[in-house]
């Protein structure tokens, strides 16, 4: 028999994958859609949702979750907002795309002094 710790680890990531599921979806729709109207994206959204809704919302502590969970939050709040496609459509890539550079700004670190490990060979 599973833990609940275990348990809960499992519904936390099935959480997470459908939480990027949604934003990825919505994030490509907003990049490769030409004529972008607020219907269709509002259609989208609605169609993503329904992968969203069958998963149990999860309380997320790690910092770049909780910014993707605010994301999704703010998409689906555009919904019913009077903004104009183009101004989402900017917002939305704009948050997401610093989302992203937070993300590799951990995973690659530049070396400050990258000639100075090869003086020793000299």
């Amino acid at each position: 028999m599973a833990s609940q710790k275990a348990i809960d680890n499992s519904l936390r990531l099935r959480y997470i994958r459908a939480l990027e599921r949604f934003h990825k979806g919505i994030t490509s729709y907003l990049l490769t859609t030409k004529d972008i109207t607020k219907e269709g994206y509002s259609k989208k959204v609605q169609n993503s949702l329904k992968i969203l809704n069958k998963v149990e919302e999860i309380a997320i502590y790690k910092g770049d979750l909780q910014e993707l969970h605010k994301i999704v939050k703010k998409i689906i709040a555009y919904q019913d907002s009077d903004k104009d496609i183009q101004e989402i459509k900017d917002d939305i890539l704009y948050i997401s795309n610093q989302l992203e550079k937070t993300k590799n700004a951990r995973r690659y670190k530049k070396e400050k002094h990258s000639h100075s490990i090869y003086d020793e060979w000299e």
